[in-house]
């Protein structure tokens, strides 16, 4: 390596920054296997078709932590004291991450890999394809907001004629939307951010391969909370019967005569 390459190669926002989304990528895979587990043990009795969808996206994010492990080893270990390599050439194992990535997340992922297939290196694609990327991050973003605005609409809709103790159960069903909702769309609009800025830097790759994580775990979490809901609902129901039952005091007088006198409360409705 020459000393120019070694002056104008910045290993913190290239290498570095890569390797950071592949260590969250790789939490973020362990939160997800919990998240799988905790659905086998807690819903044994739904559909298979539902159990077979969630093995699925389990291995497809396991292949794409491999794949993306595989790039980062490439980078640093193979091509290392090579930092003019990093944008000439597109590791195989990098395309085949795109491409689970395609089948986690959306059919877009799916065009980025057949043409990131065909291209020499990285720097072709930055330089020729870019608007793939943004096209591909933007309608992930738009369709995340709508879809959340539209879900958060219909159940605010759904609050205000919802009885009493249903209306907590609407509300943690809103708060869980926005937040999943928010965060993958918050995601997109980073990447277009520094794809834009930041073009020959790959902090906008780093945060790529943490993408389709977020997506998983917020289909894992969104079955799991199924649990929380019905023990939230089963908890005001049984409040509810507890309210309504009449209370029945007995008092005895000190005299003699042993008077009995048996009151029923029965309390309003709540």
């Amino acid at each position: 390596m020459d000393s120019a390459a070694a002056v104008s190669f910045d290993a913190n926002g290239t290498i570095g920054a890569y390797q950071i989304g592949v260590l969250i990528s790789c939490v973020l895979l362990g939160v997800m296997t919990t998240q799988t587990y905790i659905y086998y043990s807690r819903f044994p009795e739904d559909p298979p078709i539902l159990k077979v969808l969630v093995a699925f996206v389990w291995v497809c994010e396991v292949a794409h932590a491999i794949c993306i492990a595989h790039a980062l080893y490439h980078f640093t270990i193979v091509d290392f004291g090579h930092p003019e390599r990093l944008f000439s050439r597109l590791p195989v194992s990098l395309d085949t991450a795109i491409f689970f990535s395609a089948l986690i997340e959306q059919s877009g992922s799916v065009v980025t890999f057949i043409v990131t297939l065909r291209l020499p290196s990285l720097q072709s694609y930055i330089a020729h394809w870019s608007w793939l990327s943004i096209s591909q991050w933007s309608a992930s973003a738009v369709n995340d907001i709508l879809t959340t605005a539209t879900l958060v609409v219909l159940l605010y809709n759904q609050r205000r004629s919802a009885q009493r103790k249903t209306v907590a159960l609407v509300d943690k069903i809103i708060v869980w939307t926005i937040e999943t909702g928010m965060l993958t769309s918050a995601l997109a609009i980073f990447m277009i951010i520094f794809y834009l800025t930041m073009k020959e830097r790959m902090i906008w790759l780093g945060a790529y391969v943490i993408s389709s994580r977020l997506y998983s775990n917020s289909l894992l979490a969104s079955l799991n909370s199924r649990g929380a809901l019905r023990s939230m609902n089963n908890m005001e129901v049984s409040l509810q019967s507890l309210a309504v039952r009449p209370e029945i005091e007995i008092l005895q007088t000190t005299t003699t005569n042993a008077v009995v006198d048996i009151t029923a409360k029965f309390p309003r409705d709540i």
